[in-house]
């Protein structure tokens, strides 16, 4: 009786856990500037750590779902406040014969719904790689460093190479580039905006993820 009194008490609580993120997901999606840290050359988006410490506090399901509500929002912004190439992640927009269809989807939930996955499994294979107990409550920084930055380069490489074999001519029409240099173009943002992604989330992974493994154990 007492097991089954520990367990409900702990569904309840990591229910409770996943409200306050998704909370935080929308809240840092939808108010301006809130979801992102002016780096002075470019902004970086920070809206996936939320979903990398969810998943590592709360396990890969729970972090696909967090990264399925990332990719929600990502959707509903490109569809009511779109931008040049916003038929890249929105099914619902078009731009001249340019439609959005099911592979903006795929663009804008898979690489989201992996962000949770990967930065949970990178955590704690590290973790056992120290040997460390998982869910103990003792993280290393290191750990959690290297989970924020593998789910912010997941987020990256996978959402960028998806625009190129998915969008690439459409892409570089809408952009104004030639189609032969869209791949050039697309290093360039994961070197410029992914590499300062990952290191922003790494940061913040470690210094948040830490403090609340602690409060949990």
């Amino acid at each position: 009786m007492e097991k089954k009194m520990r367990t409900s008490t702990t569904k309840t609580k990591d229910m409770v856990t996943t409200a306050m993120f998704v909370a935080i997901i929308l809240a840092m999606s939808f108010v301006p500037y809130l979801g992102y840290i002016p780096l002075g050359f470019m902004n970086a988006t920070i809206i996936h750590v939320p979903v990398i410490i969810g998943a590592i506090l709360l396990g890969p399901a729970r972090g696909a779902f967090l990264g399925g509500i990332f990719g929600l929002t990502s959707m509903i912004n490109n569809t009511f406040n779109p931008n040049l190439t916003s038929f890249v992640f929105s099914p619902f927009y078009s731009l001249g014969n340019v439609h959005g269809n099911f592979k903006s989807l795929m663009i804008c939930f898979v690489p989201r719904i992996l962000i949770g996955v990967v930065a949970y499994y990178v955590y704690t294979g590290i973790v056992k790689l120290v040997k460390k107990k998982k869910n103990d409550g003792k993280g290393s920084a290191a750990a959690l460093a290297a989970a924020g930055a593998a789910g912010a380069l997941t987020n990256t490489l996978l959402v960028m190479n998806g625009i190129y074999f998915l969008f690439g001519s459409s892409y570089a029409n809408a952009k104004g580039i030639a189609t032969d240099a869209l791949y050039g173009v697309i290093l360039g943002v994961i070197g410029t905006q992914g590499v300062p992604e990952a290191i922003v989330a790494a940061v913040l992974t470690a210094a948040i993820g830490k403090a609340l493994l602690h409060i949990r154990r």
